[in-house]
């Protein structure tokens, strides 16, 4: 089976050769410090799959960018997001370093944003400023860059995408961005601002809901019209801490579900039947409201100190709801006792289906390399079971030949 057939495989609990063995990736600081532990200077964010021999993760293929490299054609490793296409806002903003502050800088970001971002280990930004701060704001700034008629959010020349999209014999499985309804505008303003709005003026918070939804879909559709089948959709949203939802219950229920809605019964219509929300946080009160909006996967399912398990959540829900992710990645610093346990403990409910289990988020550098190897072993063993696996690359078998002695 190659990539896109187990994908559907897994995820519609029909027979697979093995299970889909994907990666969120690393930080950059983490392959810093793994090649201090021997990692071959060779190995990047952008090839490591080429040394652990995993299926890969999530791949942006630019068919402008490898077509100016003559290689206009996404690699057979991995999951591949449609690219060259925005679904959020545009024209984006010119992104400047503003000021540097030493072991800090001060960052104009795409989105208009003002952060101020650490140079090393810069995972997440702290806001400095905002652009949108009142209905003003909006009207003059964000308002006008959600419409989805404007020519530069989509590709010059669609031909080699829709070829690419419609072509039933590739071997990856092909996703459709689905955009964010808060998250979004949290970022944009800030979560103290939005949590306001949400309450001094619910009016213009759903204005803005309704304006980024009507440009979602207006993208969604022009891209499906060309007839292609895409085997899920990704909605990111970040919308919960440890404590439960940013947004309550019952103002999700209110503003954000029946655009959620809307967008699902699109992709439904075009045969796209796995839709995931990407939340990091507590998910658990706003998981049976996004179901009943269709959105019928959570990714990657993050552990966190609230103790998400998919195990739990498939005894909750069943089969209706599809899980990704789910592996804590502070086992992974833990001992190779836990990691061998965690991967045991996953295994019946991937081999189940409606699960495909990795890291639930990027791998951080207090991680060893050896505990990453080993890892990569058990995996490739339990879930992969030793069949039609990607090569390691020689200097990882040898690598784990080191450790096991």
């Amino acid at each position: 089976m190659n990539n896109r057939q187990r994908f559907d495989a897994a995820m519609h609990y029909q027979p697979r050769d093995r299970s889909p063995l994907q990666n969120f990736s690393f930080w950059a600081e983490t392959l810093t410090e793994w090649r201090k532990q021997d990692l071959p200077e060779w190995v990047t964010l952008g090839n490591h799959t080429d040394f652990f021999g995993d299926d890969g993760g999530f791949e942006k293929f630019s068919i402008a960018r490898s077509s100016s490299t003559g290689n206009a054609k996404p690699s057979d490793k991995g999951w591949v997001c449609a690219a060259d296409l925005t679904i959020g806002w545009e024209p984006r903003f010119e992104e400047v370093v503003i000021e540097d502050r030493g072991e800090h800088e001060l960052v104009q970001q795409a989105d208009g944003v003002r952060v101020l971002r650490r140079k090393y280990m810069s995972s997440i930004p702290l806001h400095d400023s905002h652009l949108l701060v009142d209905r003003a704001s909006w009207e003059k700034h964000y308002r006008p860059r959600f419409d989805p008629s404007t020519a530069s959010r989509y590709p010059e020349d669609w031909k080699p995408y829709t070829t690419f999209w419609c072509d039933q014999g590739r071997d990856c499985p092909m996703f459709l961005p689905g955009g964010s309804l808060y998250g979004w505008i949290r970022n944009l303003m800030g979560l103290e601002a939005v949590s306001y709005v949400v309450h001094d003026d619910p009016a213009w918070f759903e204005e803005m809901v309704t304006t980024i939804a009507d440009c979602i879909i207006g993208v969604l559709e022009r891209v499906l019209a060309c007839g292609a089948r895409f085997e899920g959709c990704g909605i990111w949203e970040d919308m919960c801490f440890n404590g439960g939802p940013l947004l309550s219950p019952a103002h999700f229920k209110r503003f954000l579900v029946p655009h959620y809605e809307r967008i699902t019964s699109l992709l439904h219509k075009h045969g796209c039947d796995v839709i995931w929300v990407d939340c990091d946080g507590c998910i658990d009160e706003l998981i049976p409201l996004w179901m009943d909006a269709g959105v019928n996967c959570m990714m990657p399912i993050e552990i966190g100190t609230w103790g998400a398990d998919p195990v739990r959540y498939r005894r909750e829900y069943g089969k209706d709801l599809l899980m990704m992710g789910g592996f804590d990645k502070h086992i992974l610093a833990d001992s190779t006792r836990a990691i061998e346990a965690e991967v045991d403990r996953l295994t019946p409910l991937i081999e189940e289906g409606g699960f495909i289990a990795y890291c639930d988020h990027r791998v951080p550098p207090d991680v060893s390399l050896e505990h990453y190897l080993f890892y990569t072993q058990k995996t490739r063993e339990r879930w992969g079971g030793g069949v039609n696996l990607n090569p390691m690359a020689d200097e990882a078998i040898a690598l784990c030949g080191v450790h096991a002695r």
